[in-house]
């Protein structure tokens, strides 16, 4: 069997490995074209002088025992390692300022945490939620998660502290996304709740039981994140390395045609495939999708992407930065350009062990042009002065000895209130579609968000391709 992956990110060379431990086909064969230059993706790791650093994603949820199973099956087990555990600031009103633990993505039950970061009249009416009257939730559906805490516990909360936390993991507010989409448990809670009752729930009376259900959680199961020591090529390389796949780079396919029974790909290798998966983001799988698939197609078209930039900085000290393991940037703050402040050397230990100080700083949310507008010596004097702004560590004065600006343009799809139902939709359709029948589609627009969550898609889709059903 001869199979075409397209897109060398962490979904298709999960896939081409997956493949190759499932099949018992002896011939078969897996090419995976990727456009650009590398494998990894939106996984990146770069080398700085003082040791491998990661300008992508730079940690996962380790209690996703399904992908710490995957790494030690890969023989990476010994290369994971914790945080330190020291605790994130946000900046809000020109301060930088502790940011509440408890909750659920910055969404409280109570005031208690989140006091220091709200006036008194949110306070009281985060408090007071429970007594007012409900609100009617829709089982197995979705809202936007900014809608509703507004309505809830107002502005301050949404643009305060869950806008700052969301923004960081998908570069968008609180008003770009849905609830399910991206706090499902937040949702199986509200689903749980209107089924025991009228269909009426409260937002608190939800985050008060996850909170509950989470300190009755058995103790003793590690860091909640973990990353790789060397940065997540060790990942990368170790899945293009045992997939046995054939991986050309610098390999744009511009289209999918039907060939009899199977598929050839217009800028790929003069070969027939039976089966082909689409493993890049939406918009590129909508393109690709246009002869095959077009319904499918022109769903996918719906799904907006956000751009974000990194920049990485290696300083020759690290005195006066401070002793967080980061700083989120409240949504409206006009003082910095900056979205936040990941302080690795501080964040995690093996990084400390290199000396001096390594900083990375994000910026570019949903629907601004900082990304890609911004030149590079703009983005490294923006880090620079928001560094100094916020925490008053003089990154010029404390030496800087390496930099890296890293863009991802059309970095993470928008996960709004209709996303998952646009992905159930694009899956129905390429289903139906007769001429799309060994055709696939995954990655974190398809599977979600987080290492974890498009390793698992990845490996899914590998089994359903690999299913004799198919």
């Amino acid at each position: 069997m001869n199979i075409a992956i397209i897109g060398a990110g962490l979904a298709g060379l999960t896939a081409a490995y997956e493949l190759r431990k499932l099949s018992a086909d002896t011939e078969l064969k897996v090419d995976v074209y990727e456009a650009t230059d590398r494998v990894g993706g939106k996984l990146h790791t770069v080398a700085f002088e003082a040791g491998p650093t990661d300008m992508g994603a730079e940690a996962f949820m380790a209690r996703r025992q399904d992908a710490v199973d995957l790494f030690t099956e890969l023989g990476l087990a010994d290369s994971l390692v914790e945080p330190s555990g020291l605790r994130s600031l946000v900046w809000v009103d020109g301060e930088a300022r502790d940011l509440p633990t408890g909750g659920v993505m910055g969404i409280p039950s109570s005031s208690e945490p989140v006091r220091h970061l709200v006036s008194a009249e949110t306070a009281e009416r985060i408090d007071t939620e429970a007594s007012r009257e409900g609100f009617a939730w829709d089982i197995g559906g979705d809202v936007n998660v900014g809608a509703l805490v507004r309505e809830r516990y107002g502005d301050e909360v949404a643009d305060t502290i869950v806008s700052s936390l969301l923004g960081g993991v998908y570069s968008c507010t609180a008003d770009d996304l849905g609830v399910r989409a991206t706090v499902p448990q937040l949702a199986e809670e509200l689903d749980r709740l209107a089924g025991e009752g009228n269909g009426t729930v409260h937002l608190s009376t939800a985050v008060a039981n996850l909170e509950r259900s989470r300190r009755e959680m058995p103790t003793g199961q590690g860091a909640v994140f973990k990353t790789f020591r060397d940065g997540y090529q060790e990942l990368y390389e170790a899945l293009a390395e045992r997939s046995g796949a054939d991986i050309y780079i610098d390999a744009f396919i511009s289209g999918i045609e039907r060939d009899g029974d199977g598929y050839r790909l217009t800028g790929g290798e003069d070969t027939v495939y039976n089966r082909v998966i689409l493993a890049v983001p939406a918009p590129t799988a909508a393109l690709l999708l246009t002869n095959v698939a077009p319904e499918a197609a022109q769903a996918l078209k719906t799904v907006k992407l956000a751009n974000s930039a990194v920049v990485g900085m290696r300083f020759a000290n690290d005195e006066g930065l401070p002793q967080n393991s980061g700083v989120l940037v409240a949504n409206g703050a006009e003082d910095v350009h900056a979205k936040a402040f990941t302080f690795s050397s501080r964040k995690w230990p093996h990084l400390a062990e290199r000396g001096g100080a390594l900083v990375r700083a994000s910026f570019g949310r949903f629907g601004d042009t900082v990304a890609f507008a911004a030149t590079e010596d703009d983005l490294v004097d923006w880090a620079l002065d928001d560094l100094q702004t916020i925490t008053g560590f003089d990154g010029r004065a404390a030496g800087l000895e390496e930099i890296y600006v890293q863009r991802w343009l059309g970095g993470l799809p928008r996960f709004d209130e209709d996303h998952l139902a646009t992905v159930a939709e694009v899956r129905r359709l390429l289903h139906d579609e007769p001429k799309a029948v060994g055709v696939s589609v995954t990655g974190a627009w398809a599977g979600g968000v987080g290492v974890p969550a498009v390793i698992a898609d990845a490996r899914a889709t590998a089994a359903a391709v690999n299913s004799p059903a198919q």
